[in-house]
C-alpha cells in the first residue's frame, strides 16, 4: 500500500466537483514547460524478488531534480484529474507545493490533511474521514 498525496482543486481530493479537475492537457503543458520534470507515461521497478513490473499511465511524469534520487524516482501521476504521489520525501512535498501554487490547487493527503506552505501538515478543519477510514 502506501499513503499517497494529491494536489487537487477539489475542496476534498476524493469528491467530484465540477470544473474543479487537472486536466490532462493541464498537466502535460506544465510538465512541458518546467525544466524539472520528464514525461514519461511508465514506471518502471523491480520488486524484492527480482521481478520487473512496468506500470503504464498516459500523463506519468518523474520529476528529475529530485535530490535523493539514489533512493529511487519521484514519480508525479495525473490520475482522475489529480496529480497523486505515493509516499512523497519533504523534498518531494515541497516541488508539490510549487506544482499546487500553479495550478492554484493545494496538496492533500489521504485522509484529507492539507500540506500548505507555512507547514509539513495542517489538518483541514472542514475534512473528514471517507467513510471506509473512520477506525
Amino acid at each position: 500500500m502506501g499513503y499517497d498525496l494529491h494536489i487537487t482543486r477539489r475542496s476534498n481530493w476524493f469528491e467530484k466537483e465540477p470544473g474543479k479537475d487537472i486536466g490532462l492537457n493541464e498537466w502535460l503543458v506544465y510538465v512541458e514547460g518546467d525544466p524539472e520534470m520528464r514525461l514519461d507515461d511508465q514506471a518502471t521497478a523491480t520488486t524484492n524478488n527480482g521481478k520487473t513490473l512496468t506500470v503504464h499511465s498516459r500523463g506519468l511524469s518523474v520529476w528529475t531534480k529530485y535530490p535523493e534520487s539514489a533512493a529511487g524516482a519521484a514519480w508525479f501521476d495525473h490520475s482522475d484529474g489529480r496529480i497523486v504521489v505515493k509516499d512523497p520525501t519533504e523534498p518531494i512535498i515541497q516541488k508539490m507545493r510549487e506544482i499546487a501554487k500553479h495550478f492554484d490547487a493545494r496538496v492533500q493527503g489521504d485522509e484529507g490533511e492539507l500540506y500548505d506552505s507555512d507547514t509539513t501538515l495542517k489538518k483541514s478543519p472542514s475534512s473528514k474521514k471517507p467513510w471506509w477510514k473512520v477506525w
